[in-house]
């Protein structure tokens, strides 16, 4: 017997296969013995090929479930996703402004309440660490700066606001179709808006002391595109992940808390550069490397070339491990928020 299939994709993962049993050419000498006896039934009619609703309700059908797209269609998939998130970037932003909006509504100095209790605690931590380093307040405060408005108001927000990037938009996910990589996007840049308020802060900072960048602060700008492809990674990975395991977000929090006294962003990287310890708190920080290859250029540093090898190397794999979760999970993503 020959079959003839008819295929029907459900969401890209699974194919659905109904079929029906084609006649076969029927024998000459059963039908005249048939016909002799008078038992020729009548031939069961075959519905139209198009005709889906009825080749599936018949009795003689039945159905085949098989996998549908290999590695090969999930990788097509994902870039598709990823290349429909950049046709709408401008309703990404809409939304990232949005978001701001909505978070600060009601609020008198709305997001600047962030910039404004970044300025106090750079004013009370640089007094105080200061004359506990024994460093220079002239070249400690704009450091400081630095550092407290990079790790706060881009990386450990980014990285805390990457584990809801999913589950703070279900509704959204579940009323209409939207490539998923756009919400991981809205989640960056939306940081990206933040972190913008509170440069006013770094610049404020750099008036009073008197100490400006030159011209090797341009080195800051290929280092930050690296942070916000970094920043999707993230988002993409600890999004789904986050999604599937609730219980990831607090062991995340905690996770950067850590980070934040090991990493040199209140003391500089030249108190342990000599001793032992930092060779584990420095040279294997993927922190301290990727924001040394943005602060020290804005401090008219030049990044050394094993910070930079590090940096590209974190994100590498970041990137391609961000890549496999993205494609292997991604038409489950919308089942697990």
């Amino acid at each position: 017997m020959v079959e003839a299939p008819r295929r029907f994709l459900y969401r890209g993962m699974m194919s659905t296969t109904a079929t029906r049993p084609t006649p076969e050419t029927p024998d000459p000498a059963a039908a005249n013995a048939l016909s002799a006896a008078g038992a020729v039934p009548d031939p069961l009619p075959i519905p139209a090929a198009s005709d889906e609703g009825t080749l599936l309700n018949r009795r003689d059908a039945h159905l085949v479930i098989t996998a549908g797209v290999g590695w090969g269609g999930l990788i097509v998939q994902a870039w598709r996703d990823l290349a429909e998130t950049w046709s709408l970037r401008r309703l990404i932003w809409t939304l990232a402004f949005l978001d701001i909006k909505l978070r600060y509504r009601g609020s008198l100095l709305g997001p600047f309440w962030l910039t404004l209790s970044t300025a106090v605690m750079i004013a009370a931590l640089g007094f105080v660490y200061s004359h506990l380093f024994k460093t220079d307040l002239h070249t400690y405060l704009p450091f400081l700066s630095l550092s407290l408005v990079l790790w706060n108001n881009f990386i450990t927000s980014t990285v805390t606001d990457a584990c809801v990037s999913y589950t703070s938009v279900n509704t959204t996910i579940h009323a209409m179709r939207m490539p998923l990589s756009m919400h991981a996007a809205r989640s960056v840049v939306r940081n990206v808006m933040v972190l913008a308020h509170s440069i006013i802060v770094i610049v404020v900072v750099f008036a009073l002391e008197d100490t400006w960048p030159g011209h090797i602060a341009l080195l800051s700008i290929p280092a930050f595109l690296l942070w916000l492809v970094d920043g999707m990674a993230v988002s993409v990975l600890l999004g789904g992940f986050c999604a599937r395991f609730r219980d990831v977000p607090p062991i995340v929090a905690s996770i950067m808390q850590i980070a934040f006294f090991v990493s040199p962003i209140i003391w500089s990287p030249q108190i342990l550069k000599d001793r032992g310890i930092g060779v584990i708190l420095l040279n294997w920080n993927p922190f301290y490397s990727l924001l040394e290859i943005v602060r020290a250029p804005l401090l008219n540093q030049i990044p050394s070339m094993a910070t930079w090898d590090s940096a590209l190397g974190y994100s590498a794999g970041l990137i391609a491990i961000s890549a496999l979760f993205f494609i292997r999970s991604r038409g489950r993503i919308a089942f697990w928020v």
